[in-house]
């Protein structure tokens, strides 16, 4: 089969032709040619390689670096392998992954073969990733891991210490740098580093130096709201706990950044005008990717309509006074381009927690005047355009010059700033009726401006040119 190729990936592409051959006559080899390359750089190799050989790679790999790997691997590839792997082989491979990313791996399988790879588990394997499976993948519950590190409140900084080795030693811990503690019944009362518990002086009590203003959230916290708090407060582990505060997980920064890039990739992609993908764009099929794509292009095409309408409703107009046409695509883009800003900084903002529902007054206060001020700077540019291709010769707009020059300036007013209020208003409307923000994508707010900005246009056309041209 074809190598896959769905990133670049120079060191694979150096390395696949001499893996192979290694793979054929020594795959004995392969761990330790292998053991100073980082999984993530392993993981590219395995993609880069034909399909039929990535079973036998991960195989030629001590069990504790295959599934180091397989926790970088691609999410289509990795539920591939899983699915070809006898039940006890995959089983022995995903029990040596952190338990948030194998409960992740098991997501995407079928629940037969699920159900074939638990019964393989240990009991404790077992009941642990089926807890985290019961999550909402998209929650905090869905993105936490089991392995962090707590102690009880009562031990002091020595005890704390001897039990923090312990752990280590006893397995990985993917939070080891944050250490929170408990009270005999497992509820979160504090955290502190672990810089700060080696700097702690001998004899006293942890309890002494953790900090007890612990930022937590429940199991069904949604991962955006996740990624925020993380944010807002520099967070590299945050606590998960249930309803009586006891501890149950911790979600660390590495899956809050995929989060962030999840969420960002798709927001970016229906500011485009279309459905968000699911997969990376190298690995959607033509028909997904017209699929996606056709619907809001299509509602675009039609909306377009209502502008096509609405010229031919001023056709006698533009039929009277022919060089106001020229204008028209000036007109149009400004509003859509006004527009567009707006609703692209109040998404944003809403998507940041800058702006609530309730924000929407404010919103109209401040792009009220700067709606008007955008749109008289344009019109001032284009009425200057007008006057100065008159005086220079390069274009013959009459005796009533000026008065054309003013209704294109006085429109581009009126129409930047109703596609700024337009714009920043939309996300709210749609919130409110509860579809996603985002949705209000820079193409479809610029259609919307399109139909109102003609409107405008030849209403302040025929004011101000009626009894000359019109």
């Amino acid at each position: 089969m074809t190598p896959r190729a769905n990133k670049d990936r120079p060191l694979a592409a150096l390395i696949v032709p001499d893996l192979l051959e290694l793979l054929e006559e020594h795959p004995a080899s392969i761990g330790p040619q292998t053991e100073e390359m980082h999984p993530a750089d392993l993981a590219d190799v395995a993609e880069a390689l034909p399909e039929e050989q990535v079973r036998a790679f991960l195989a030629a790999l001590p069990r504790e670096r295959a599934a180091e790997v397989m926790e970088y691997l691609d999410e289509d590839l990795r539920t591939q392998v899983l699915e070809e792997l006898p039940a006890q082989q995959a089983a022995e491979i995903v029990a040596e992954m952190d338990p948030d990313e194998r409960a992740d791996a098991l997501e995407e399988l079928d629940d037969e073969t699920i159900d074939e790879i638990l019964q393989e588990l240990e009991p404790a394997e077992k009941a642990e990733t089926e807890r985290l499976l019961q999550y909402d993948p998209y929650t905090a519950g869905g993105l936490m891991t089991t392995e962090f590190v707590s102690v009880q409140e009562t031990l002091t900084v020595e005890e704390s210490l001897r039990a923090v080795r312990t752990m280590a030693r006893a397995g990985r811990r993917e939070a080891m740098y944050t250490i929170y503690t408990t009270d005999t019944g497992g509820r979160l009362r504090g955290v502190l580093s672990l810089r700060e518990l080696l700097a702690a002086p001998e004899g006293s009590r942890i309890s002494e130096h953790a900090w007890t203003d612990v930022v937590s959230v429940s199991p069904d916290t949604p991962q955006e709201e996740v990624s925020q708090l993380t944010s807002n407060y520099d967070l590299v582990a945050l606590p998960v706990v249930d309803q009586d505060r006891r501890l149950l997980g911790v979600v660390t920064v590495d899956d809050v950044i995929d989060v962030i890039q999840e969420e960002q990739t798709e927001d970016a992609q229906k500011f485009g005008g279309m459905q968000a993908l699911e997969e990376p764009y190298m690995q959607v099929s033509l028909w997904q990717n017209v699929r996606k794509r056709a619907g809001w292009l299509s509602v675009l095409a039609v909306s377009e309509m209502f502008t096509a309408s609405a010229m031919a409703h001023y056709q006698t107009d533009i039929d009277r006074a022919t060089m106001l046409a020229q204008f028209v695509p000036l007109i149009i883009s400004s509003g859509g381009n006004s527009g567009s800003q707006a609703t692209s900084l109040i998404i944003r903002a809403m998507a940041l927690g800058e702006v609530r529902l309730g924000d929407w007054w404010r919103i109209v206060l401040r792009e009220l005047p700067a709606g008007l001020a955008l749109g008289v700077i344009l019109g001032l540019l284009a009425v200057a355009r007008i006057l100065t291709w008159q005086e220079l010769g390069l274009y013959d707009y009459g005796v009533h010059h000026l008065l054309i020059a003013l209704t294109v300036g006085v429109s581009l007013v009126g129409i930047v700033t109703f596609g700024s209020l337009t714009g920043s208003m939309l996300p709210f409307v749609l919130r409110r009726l509860g579809f996603d923000p985002a949705s209000a994508s820079a193409p479809f707010v610029a259609t919307l401006v399109d139909v109102a900005g003609i409107s405008i246009y030849f209403s302040v056309a025929y004011m101000m040119l009626s009894g000359t041209l019109l």
